[in-house]
């Protein structure tokens, strides 16, 4: 996966968030969730919001120190690579966050290594619920988003046999239709999983 290299994200991400104070992180990537934490409340295909984004940030410095990319990457491997925020959403995150004093950030040759701060973890203390309904939902998502890669990588020789050419056709293109579907946008791919999760209910009968 490519980056801009992040002495020219942090420029962009500091002179965003002097132009939008408290909206840092705001970008076009989206969220597929269902649930409510610390008064927040998602649906399908909604944005997520530059405050949550932060708050994830934050979380996710508190395990460790990270580079911008690291942070990036773990939105992706969490998410088993249903959401993957931009880095022109996650660098004006991180630059706000320094800025109102949540995180630092030290300079490793030329990249940028960001912590949280005695402020941030206070802050992640008091959001915490929210930033646990996130984490879980982004891992439930993906879940789902993997074993629906699994289920078309099994033994298909013998699945066929047990199948009718109607449905065997349409199995085959349904599998097409999805590994084309992988790199997907994430807003795409929310779209994929309501379509079929309304599929799977309506075979189950529901």
């Amino acid at each position: 996966m490519h980056h801009p290299s992040e002495k020219h994200e942090r420029h962009k991400g500091r002179r965003y968030a002097d132009r939008h104070p408290g909206h840092a992180g705001k970008g076009s990537g989206h969220f597929a969730a269902g649930f409510g934490g610390g008064g927040r409340g998602f649906r399908m295909g909604r944005k997520l919001g530059s405050g949550d984004l932060q708050l994830v940030i934050l979380a996710l410095l508190a395990e460790k120190p990270r580079h911008g990319y690291e942070i990036i990457k773990e939105f992706e491997e969490r998410s088993n690579g249903f959401y993957g925020p931009s880095p022109g959403m996650v660098y004006p995150a991180l630059t706000y966050l320094e800025e109102i004093g949540h995180a630092t950030v030290e300079t490793e040759g030329t990249k940028k290594l960001y912590r949280i701060t005695e402020a941030g973890t206070a802050h992640l203390a008091a959001n915490r619920g929210t930033v646990d309904a996130i984490l879980e939902q982004l891992a439930r998502i993906g879940g789902k988003m993997a074993r629906v890669r699994e289920a078309f990588a099994g033994d298909e020789a013998s699945d066929e046999g047990r199948m009718t050419d109607e449905l065997r056709a349409a199995r085959r293109q349904l599998k097409a239709v999805l590994i084309d579907k992988l790199g997907a946008p994430p807003a795409e791919q929310t779209r994929i999983a309501q379509i079929l999760q309304h599929a799977a209910d309506t075979i189950r009968g529901k």
